[in-house]
């Protein structure tokens, strides 16, 4: 069974379906070959917003089918696609998947960042589902939360000790990103592409939506890590200092993306 989701909490679904950009997932799952009439498991769905944006590109002649271990977050994906060419199923990602059928096209996106020990074998595990010459897509973050320009010492310091105690306790994966062609590349997948880019990528004046998102996680995951900040009292101070850097027009903050792709190979005989 995967470990729990380290960000779940009652609000999850609402900064999912806020941050989720439905153009840049349709250009990215069109790019690793995504098309009209196929079949299309969308991996940690969530609310559904991903699955509503794939259903739109396999259209009429295709199907989405969608998981995630919340039941919350699939009610909330059930009510979103109504009438949508979708189904939504609670699943644990390390249990069998058979019983959903095979697929063309398998998405994983922003998801294996949660499962340090287990990413190798979630992938393994979705390949089992999908057809032969079918194509997986993993799409995750790098130096995820890392990347900023213009802290102090002090914060700084803090927010890479956050990070190294939730590798370890938390089994949050913050290089989740580098590691996705090799997971392709060790079960044999053939014509792998890497794509990398920005995901986060924050300068001038704070937008509402990149101050809600990453206060959020600040949030849930400062209060996995307690009071266990080096320079600072408790969780808030950490947050208050965070908010009035993040604030600051001069900051500058990324996070990279990767992207790999590929097919899967014919069975051995």
């Amino acid at each position: 069974m995967a470990a729990a989701y380290i960000m779940e909490n009652d609000q999850e679904s609402r900064r999912l379906e806020m941050k989720t950009d439905v153009r840049v997932v349709q250009d990215q799952a069109r790019r690793a070959g995504l098309g009209p009439g196929m079949r299309a498991l969308d991996a940690f769905c969530g609310p559904g917003v991903t699955s509503a944006a794939l259903a739109e590109i396999v259209g009429e002649e295709g199907a989405v089918v969608g998981f995630d271990i919340s039941e919350q977050r699939i009610r909330r994906a059930r009510e979103l696609n109504e009438g949508n060419r979708t189904e939504f199923h609670v699943r644990d990602a390390l249990s069998p998947l058979d019983d959903l059928g095979t697929f063309d096209f398998i998405w994983v996106r922003f998801a294996l960042e949660y499962y340090r020990a287990e990413s190798f074998d979630i992938v393994r595990n979705l390949s089992a589902v999908l057809r032969e010459g079918g194509i997986l897509c993993l799409v995750d973050l790098d130096y995820n939360c890392l990347s900023h320009y213009g802290m102090t010492e002090r914060l700084e310091t803090a927010l890479r000790h956050a990070a190294r105690a939730l590798e370890s306790r938390e089994n949050f994966d913050p290089y989740a990103g580098r590691k996705l062609y090799s997971h392709l590349y060790r079960l044999g997948f053939q014509d792998i592409r890497v794509e990398a880019g920005a995901h986060h990528l924050v300068y001038g004046p704070l937008r509402a939506l990149d101050e809600y998102n990453w206060m959020k996680k600040l949030e849930i995951l400062g209060a996995r890590v307690g009071g266990d900040l080096p320079g600072y009292e408790d969780p808030d101070e950490f947050r208050e200092d965070f908010l009035a850097f993040f604030r600051d027009p001069g900051r500058f903050s990324y996070t990279p993306v990767l992207a790999a792709w590929g097919r899967r190979p014919p069975a051995r005989d």
